[in-house]
């Protein structure tokens, strides 16, 4: 494969690394633009605030011709006048909204937690958009809804019931009507005060009894989406298999999702948009881990980390100052077992932490 591709979002190190690797030449419009970004890119431009995204875009299209544009978090949706490889802005509007997506389950009879009325407790409290998490949380009276209406003023949400379980994904690739799941996989959450619930790294494959169950659902659920290319399915797995969202885009688990089958996923993607899907599902040899690390307080990145790749991706530049709780580097472990990744996990994030102090 060839050709020109710009990659834009909140964050789009992932995809840009596995455009790289599909043999294309990679740009990118992303918010850090972290150190290793620059290695799978011909030309990059970091931008500060999501309303500042059309305009890099402008500019860098200003710079290059592209011939596809595929977008992460962020810049689904946006307009840019380029030739978009995946969901057409249109139909991916309706899984950027929580309610949308919740009603779409709905209609297909898909297990979805219960939407519940207000000052009805507890309940689990989920912005109608947004992506990772950060900002879902249960409340269980008044005063803490309250609160939380306070630290996220304006926002329109939605009250569901709570699902006990634990969080699971399927990677899919769909082509408007069909669809194939490449990976199911765990998710790990960062569950601490005030984003008990964000996305913090994830393990592929999923080991769960209900696993098959859950794959199943993701392939219903991607086909009569109508979105092409790669989406991921989140799900509650608990006595049952519950869908949360739809994540009409490349998903954070591309990481473990490639190495623990081997697939270059941007190629699945870009294949998927011309109608091509995989004939089987593709199969894990081994398991692949993935933790992002957040700052523990305010602090400057004083070593160059580079070094430590590849146990280390997102990695920042030395000089770089974090705010509390910024995600500071993503680590990486794998292995024959899902204790063997684990446990490589483990080690590697004591092996980075040496140089975080």
């Amino acid at each position: 494969m060839s050709g020109r591709v710009l990659v834009a979002g909140f964050s789009t190190r992932h995809v840009a690394q596995s455009a790289q690797r599909a043999g294309y030449k990679v740009c990118a419009v992303d918010h850090f633009c972290d150190q290793d970004l620059s290695w799978y890119t011909e030309d990059r431009i970091r931008f500060e605030e999501l309303e500042d995204l059309p305009d890099s875009v402008s500019e860098i299209a200003g710079r290059h011709r592209f011939d596809m544009l595929v977008t992460t978090s962020g810049a689904e949706d946006m307009p840019s006048g380029l030739p978009v490889c995946g969901t057409p802005p249109e139909k991916i509007r309706r899984f950027l909204d929580k309610l949308e997506t919740q009603h779409f389950f709905e209609e297909l009879r898909i297990p979805v937690p219960n939407l519940l009325k207000d000052r009805t407790y507890p309940a689990f409290f989920k912005p109608r958009r947004g992506a990772g998490g950060w900002r879902n949380a249960v409340i269980t009276n008044d005063d803490e809804r309250i609160s939380w209406e306070t630290l996220n003023p304006d926002v329109p949400y939605i009250r569901q019931e709570i699902v006990e379980g634990f969080p699971g994904s399927v990677c899919c690739v769909t082509d408007g009507s069909h669809a194939c799941a490449v990976a199911s996989n765990e998710q790990m959450m960062r569950g601490v005060e005030g984003a008990m619930y964000g996305f913090a790294g994830s393990v592929t494959p999923g080991t769960h009894p209900c696993t098959d169950r859950m794959i199943g659902l993701a392939e219903q659920i991607a086909a009569k989406s109508g979105c092409v290319g790669t989406i991921g399915i989140d799900f509650m797995i608990g006595n049952d298999v519950v869908a949360i969202e739809v994540n009409p885009r490349f998903q954070a688990t591309v990481d473990t999702v490639e190495a623990a089958t081997g697939c270059n996923l941007f190629r699945l993607h870009v294949d998927a948009c011309r109608g091509i899907l995989p004939q089987k599902r593709p199969v894990a040899s081994r398991y692949a881990a993935r933790k992002i690390l957040f700052a523990p307080k305010d602090m400057t990145i004083k070593s160059d980390l580079k070094h430590l790749s590849p146990i280390v991706a997102d990695i920042p530049w030395p000089g770089t100052i974090l705010e509390k709780d910024k995600a500071i580097i993503t680590v990486f472990g794998d292995g024959s077992t899902r204790e063997e990744a684990l446990a490589a996990l483990d080690k590697n994030i004591t092996t980075v932490q040496q140089y975080l102090r």
